[in-house]
């Protein structure tokens, strides 16, 4: 299946298709384009919805990745 994957905030990238058998696989080309600390502490959402996992992704979902931010 084929993703989109936004970097939003700090991690201010181009966006990436990436084709992926599942889940697992994503999560780990994106411990490779991020870093594992990243992808171990950012929010996700799919579709514009905050998702706990990427257990039910689909061909052609729009991955939007948002990093943590702190104010002051």
């Amino acid at each position: 299946m084929k993703v989109v994957v936004k970097f939003l905030g700090p991690l201010a990238r181009e966006d990436k298709i990436f084709d992926v058998k599942n889940s697992e696989e994503l999560k780990d080309k994106l411990k490779k384009e991020i870093g594992t600390e990243w992808v171990e502490s950012v929010a996700i959402a799919v579709n514009d919805k905050i998702v706990a996992d990427l257990s039910s992704l689909k061909d052609g979902d729009i991955i939007s990745i948002l990093p943590p931010v702190c104010g002051g």
